[in-house]
C-alpha cells in the first residue's frame, strides 16, 4: 500500500515529533488537536527543531519546504488519510472513542496506528470494524532524535499492515523493532518502567536525591538523560497513566505508580509543561534546580 497523506491525532510532545519526521520524509501531514493554542505552539516548536537540523546540515531541504507539507487543524478530518498516527493521552476510554470515530470517517484501507507506550493494541482495535488495519507504532522521545520505533502486531493485525507501518517508519529514518505479541507496555517500556518506578521509590524513601540519581544514570549507564529528567520532558501525568495501564493489565506491583508520583500530579507538578515537576524550569523550559 502506498502512503502519501498522513494524519496525526494529538499535537503534544509525541504527536508534534511524529508530524515533524513525517514532513521531513516528504509526506503531506495534517496535525490535529482540540485547541488552536496547542497547535500554534506545536508548530512553533516544530519550526524551531527543523531550523536547527537544517543549520547543522542534517536535512537537505530548507525549513519552509518542509513546513509547507504540514497542516494544522482542530477538526478530525482524517477522511483522506492513508495512514493515521494516534498520539493522545494514555487513557483507554479516550483512545477507544477516538479509534471508533476514526474508523467511521476513514476509508476502509486506511491504517490506524497508535503511539501508545502501554495500552494493548487489541483493546484499541476492538473499538473499530477494521482490526486487521490497526497496529502499534511506538516512537521514543524526542521523536526527531530517537531512532527506535516499536511496530506492534495485535492478534488480528494483518501482515500487510505491519509491513506497511514498518516501511513507513523506516522511510522516516527510524530503526524498527518488531513486537509479535500484544502485551501492555510492549517491550522496551516493560524493561524501562520498573527502573523509573524504582528510582521514584528510592527518592520517596530518602535513599538518594532526584539530581544524584539522574547524575548516576547518566554517568554510570551512559544515558543522555536521567529518569527524572526524562519524566519531566514527557510529562509526569503521561508516565503515570502509562504505568497504571500496565499495572491494571498485569497486576504486577512493580508497575504500580508510587504515591510520591501521585501526589506531585495532584499538585499539578507535571514537568516542563507546568514549570515544575521533579525539577523547576524557567519560562523557556530551561532546567533551574531540583524541585525537592
Amino acid at each position: 500500500m502506498a502512503i502519501e497523506k498522513i494524519f496525526v491525532a494529538g499535537a503534544g510532545l509525541m504527536g508534534s515529533g511524529i508530524a515533524q519526521v513525517c514532513a521531513q520524509a516528504g509526506y503531506d501531514v495534517t496535525l490535529q488537536d482540540m485547541a488552536n493554542g496547542i497547535l500554534n505552539k506545536s508548530l512553533e516548536k516544530i519550526r524551531w527543531s527543523v531550523d536547527k537540523l537544517v543549520e547543522k546540515g542534517k536535512l537537505a531541504e530548507k525549513t519552509d519546504a518542509i513546513m509547507d507539507r504540514l497542516r494544522i487543524t482542530t477538526e478530525l478530518d482524517a477522511g483522506s488519510a492513508d495512514f493515521v498516527f494516534e498520539a493522545i493521552v494514555e487513557k483507554m476510554d479516550v483512545k477507544q472513542a477516538l479509534f471508533a470515530e476514526l474508523d467511521r470517517i476513514c476509508p476502509a484501507n486506511t491504517i490506524l496506528a497508535s503511539n501508545t507506550s502501554a495500552i494493548p493494541i487489541t483493546q484499541l482495535a476492538a473499538a473499530t470494524q477494521r482490526p486487521a488495519n490497526v497496529c502499534g507504532t511506538h516512537f521514543f522521545s524526542p521523536v526527531p532524535m530517537m531512532r527506535a520505533v516499536e511496530i506492534v502486531k495485535g492478534p488480528a493485525t494483518a501482515a500487510e499492515t505491519v509491513e506497511t507501518a514498518d516501511r513507513l517508519c523506516q522511510s522516516m529514518g527510524k530503526e524498527t523493532i518488531r513486537v509479535n505479541m500484544d502485551v501492555a507496555g510492549i517491550v522496551l517500556n516493560r524493561i524501562n518502567f520498573p527502573s523509573t518506578i524504582e528510582a521514584i521509590r528510592l527518592v520517596e524513601a530518602g535513599v538518594a536525591s532526584v539530581a544524584d540519581i539522574d547524575k548516576g544514570m547518566r554517568l554510570g549507564f551512559g544515558r543522555p538523560m536521567g529518569p527524572f529528567e526524562t519524566a519531566d520532558m514527557v510529562g509526569l501525568d503521561i508516565g503515570y497513566h502509562a504505568y497504571l495501564a500496565v499495572y491494571e493489565e498485569t497486576r504486577d506491583p512493580k508497575f504500580s505508580p508510587p504515591m510520591l508520583l501521585q501526589r506531585k500530579i495532584m499538585l499539578g507538578q507535571l514537568g516542563r509543561k507546568t514549570g515544575i515537576g521533579w525539577y523547576r524550569y524557567d519560562s523557556d523550559g530551561r532546567k533551574l534546580a531540583p524541585a525537592d
